[in-house]
């Protein structure tokens, strides 16, 4: 997979990248269970890009053994649009050693920041709308301080960041979904089968509402990596799997049209 970090020159002025390369994914939600009550579309995904990772400043002179670090933890938007629109809530788990360690986020942008000396694995569990998947993603990011070269000076102006990108495929998307979704930029949006029209999207929120969850401002986005170049290497893979799909659905079609013909093909003469 593509090393986005690594693709891209760092500035004096762009923060640390330590920790393990950013890396990309694309994790498959799987199919919607058949109890529920929705109209799905056969053959279709839809993908939503994410990026989650951390942004850690050093303290600097107000840096004391326990306080060393400020940090924020985060799940956004590969472009930083709001993704509240595919995910309800945020569940962050921290190290038993927090008050309150479990954290739970209602609403985008999903996010939290703390302040600390160590680093520790962080258990993130994302849940989606009703009508998105009733299962729950559940992403793990081990939380970064202090820069790969341990050697070096610590600054109090550039953060060190770790983030990975991961791109969650809902298969069979149900129709209501769909809908609520054709317009948003977080979402990519699949080619419809041929014939099918979907109905209108509801009436669109007042503009300063809706965008209330994304990063685009947000006071890290300076420091945001950029994971162009993975995410269109995905979406080439997307539209290969889709094209094989569909390969194979027009195969299994011409199978059961040689059927019927074997079926009511006359006997040969004797």
């Amino acid at each position: 997979m593509l090393n986005s970090s690594s693709s891209k020159k760092r500035g004096p002025d762009q923060p640390e990248i330590s920790g393990p390369a950013a890396k990309t994914q694309r994790t498959n939600m799987g199919k919607p269970e058949d109890s529920e009550k929705k109209k799905k579309l056969k053959d279709v995904e839809i993908s939503v890009p994410i990026v989650y990772g951390n942004a850690a400043f050093w303290l600097g002179k107000k840096a004391s053994e326990y306080q060393s670090h400020k940090w924020t933890v985060y799940v956004r938007g590969a472009t930083n649009e709001d993704l509240g629109v595919v995910v309800k809530r945020a569940v962050f788990q921290l190290h038993s050693s927090f008050n309150n360690p479990t954290r739970v986020v209602e609403s985008a942008p999903f996010e939290l920041s703390e302040s600390g000396w160590g680093e520790f694995e962080i258990a993130i569990t994302l849940f989606f709308h009703s009508d998105v998947c009733e299962k729950p993603l559940n992403l793990y990011h081990h939380l970064k301080l202090y820069p790969e070269d341990e050697s070096g000076p610590m600054s109090t102006k550039k953060p060190v960041v770790v983030e990975l990108y991961d791109e969650i495929v809902f298969t069979e998307p149900s129709e209501s979904f769909l809908a609520r979704v054709q317009n948003h930029p977080a979402v990519s949006f699949p080619r419809l089968p041929a014939g099918f029209t979907l109905p209108p999207p509801g009436p669109f929120e007042d503009e300063n509402k809706s965008k209330r969850g994304d990063t685009k401002d947000h006071p890290l986005s300076q420091w945001f990596l950029n994971f162009s170049e993975a995410d269109e290497l995905l979406q080439l893979a997307a539209a290969r799997q889709q094209v094989q799909a569909h390969i194979a659905k027009l195969r299994r079609q011409i199978n059961v049209i040689d059927g019927q013909n074997q079926q009511f093909k006359p006997p040969s003469d004797q």
